[in-house]
């Protein structure tokens, strides 16, 4: 398959993120097919712990975007 070249710089912040967002939407359509990383198990589990004591939490996917947009509008 050929490389796809895209105007990245001439993109807007949120023209990226609805890419990412689209990219992230049709990877995961074929979730079998991903293998994560041996590191990704071990970064998962010391999350779960952390919510578990208190030290973190957790927000949906719609929450964190918005929160991701805020955060990245304000800079």
């Amino acid at each position: 398959m050929a490389r796809i070249d895209l105007p990245l710089s001439e993109l807007t912040l949120g023209q990226k993120l609805d890419l990412m967002e689209a990219l992230w939407e049709d990877l995961t359509r074929h979730a079998e097919a991903l293998e994560s990383p041996h590191w990704h198990e071990e970064i998962l589990k010391e999350r779960e712990q952390a919510v578990a004591a208190g030290k973190a939490s957790l927000s949906g996917w719609e929450e964190a975007k918005s929160r991701i947009r805020r955060k990245l509008s304000c800079e």
